[in-house]
């Protein structure tokens, strides 16, 4: 029997007939963004105090961890992942090829893509509520929209696909989607907030502010915080004038605090705000915002910010990241002392924020990377349990990787990280997560052909060093500030002059009252007429009404002038 086995196997003839169970493999293209050493922890147990500060031991490898010890393995998925069964939804398909999730499964922090763009410091990171797209800040003054569906699965080719500067030389704080996904804030250094549709096209301005949050349940309206010690609520379809202002007084007499940051809680009847001054509110909304329900003094150092309030999803528990170096779990219920206080982690950016997982189990946030005796540091991701906050994992990047940003998706279950390098670190596990980064890479790279090749390098430029300056070719590649430069020079673009008559400046509308009052008193329009109509038009006046000539009037005499004779009269 087996050899016959063995011989219809030889022959290609099927074995078995009915629909057959689809084998679950790994891509190779998966195995190429594994993490070296990567370790799989489980709920354990920690022995690190609280205060201490948390140091990490370098490994043979980039990816340096903390072990703990692991308990045994229970029936219920670590995570707190809602298992997908494909039915039903735009991504099925998808779902019906992913391997259900497994008990004692690992943190998403097996594998990586890097997503690399930005110069500088990437401060502010969101992803809308599908997690197809990806929208980031960064010091570089860019915002860049990147879409797991568009870019190329090749090395190099994850690109995004629209960069633009929101609010000029002003560094990016905050980004947040509405919960319809449709929309996005973005927060810069200016006085002015923007309001960007899901392509990146701009909507409108509201008012200045620091912070932002969207409300959970209304697609319309956002909270705001500013550092004119007010937190302001928004309707979209009003962007000239705000519905309500929370003005957040200070607790020292007679003087205002700057707010950093703010957050409704998921059913969208609190809303909590923490200050420069350590200080951290919680109001109602359903009251008339006079004064806070709830207030903590001393949540965090004073003169430090802080980057982040969370709430949980049952709104009893706030979490919150200070630039102290400190994450604090507060009871709602309870609001007088933290119930929880993380050990010290570094922190160098005042947008390092923390979030909750997915099952509400484990805190993620960053770790700066403090410089040691060798004079070199690692940051990285630090994941906290929520009962104790102790640490159960910490996961080292490369050396001078500060860790701003963290974003953990609860529908692909992946993590975003905004480093201080300008990198988007996108951290997933081939079992447990989906689409996302695995969407990226299951894209076949393109291959190179002779239409892909730019004129440029089928014909190379020849070098001619001492040719006159008409014949040289100008091969310094323009940058995107000498483009933007050479698009306003009206010469090089050959654009028309604009009317000067009309309201404004230049025939364009939009100049300010100063500039009418000083255009009208310097302009002088007595060169432009003739003298002596200018004086014949009084010839009327001064005759029906002589003011100056009545005195006389009857004393002087008739003029008497000489006839004009016709001509052709003899």
């Amino acid at each position: 029997m087996a050899d016959d086995q063995e011989l219809w196997a030889q022959m290609g003839m099927p074995m078995n007939f009915g629909k057959q169970a689809k084998k679950k493999s790994i891509p190779r293209n998966f195995e190429q963004t594994k993490r070296s050493e990567a370790n799989i922890p489980t709920i354990g147990s920690s022995t690190e105090d609280p205060g201490e500060e948390i140091t990490s031991s370098a490994g043979p490898s980039g990816a340096h961890t903390v072990d703990v010890d692991m308990s045994t393995s229970t029936t219920q998925n670590t995570l707190g992942v809602a298992k997908d069964d494909g039915d039903g939804g735009e991504d099925s398909d998808f779902a019906e090829e992913e391997p259900e999730f497994d008990s004692g499964e690992s943190l998403p922090i097996t594998h990586e893509v890097l997503l690399k763009d930005h110069s500088k410091v990437v401060s502010a990171l969101a992803l809308d509520p599908s997690g197809a797209r990806i929208v980031s800040g960064s010091h570089d003054y860019d915002c860049k929209l990147w879409d797991f569906g568009g870019m190329g699965g090749g090395v190099g080719e994850a690109k995004p696909f629209k960069t633009w500067e929101p609010a000029g030389t002003y560094y990016v704080h905050d980004l947040k989607f509405n919960p319809a996904g449709d929309q996005f804030l973005v927060v810069s250094g200016t006085l002015e907030p923007k309001l960007y549709d899901r392509e990146g096209n701009e909507t409108g301005h509201v008012g200045e502010l620091t912070g932002c949050a969207w409300h959970p349940r209304d697609a319309n309206t956002f909270i705001t915080s500013s550092i004119d010690s007010t937190i302001r609520i928004w309707d979209v379809e009003d962007k000239r004038k705000q519905k309500t202002v929370i003005v957040v007084k200070s607790k020292e007499r007679g003087t205002r605090t700057k707010v950093t940051s703010c957050a409704y809680s998921h059913d969208g009847k609190l809303i909590a705000g923490a200050c420069l001054d350590g200080t951290l509110n919680l109001w109602p909304t359903s009251s008339n915002f006079v004064r806070p329900s709830h207030t903590v003094y001393d949540a965090h150092a004073k003169g430090t910010e802080t980057g982040s309030v969370v709430f949980s999803v049952d709104g009893r528990t706030v979490l919150t990241r200070g630039n102290d170096d400190f994450a604090k779990l507060w009871d709602v219920r309870s609001f007088k002392k933290p119930i929880f206080t993380s050990p010290k982690i570094p922190t160098l950016y005042p947008e390092t924020n923390a979030a909750f997982s997915p099952d509400e189990k484990f805190i993620v946030t960053g770790s700066a990377a403090s410089k040691t005796e060798g004079g070199v540091g690692r940051g990285g991701l630090m994941f906290l349990r929520r009962d104790g906050l102790d640490v159960e994992k910490q996961v080292d990047f490369e050396v001078n990787e500060t860790v701003v940003k963290v974003v953990w998706h609860s529908k692909i279950n992946q993590i975003l990280c905004g480093l201080s390098t300008g990198t988007i670190r996108l951290l997933y596990s081939p079992n447990t997560s989906t689409n996302g980064a695995k969407l990226l890479l299951n894209k076949h790279r393109k291959r190179a052909t002779i239409e892909s090749y730019s004129a440029s390098l089928l014909q190379p430029n020849i070098i001619t060093p001492h040719a006159l300056p008409m014949f040289r070719d100008d091969t310094d590649r323009m940058t995107k500030r000498k483009r933007e430069r050479e698009r306003d020079d009206p010469k090089k673009t050959r654009k028309p002059m604009p009317p000067i008559s009309g309201p404004g400046r230049g025939g364009r509308v939009g100049a300010s009252a100063t500039q009418h009052v000083v255009q009208n008193l310097v302009r002088d329009s007595t060169r432009d007429q003739d003298p002596r109509e200018a004086l014949l038009k009084y010839a009327d006046m001064a005759e029906k009404d002589p003011k100056f000539t009545a005195a006389w009037r009857e004393n002087q005499p008739n003029p008497v002038f000489r006839e004009e004779e016709e001509e052709g009269e003899t």
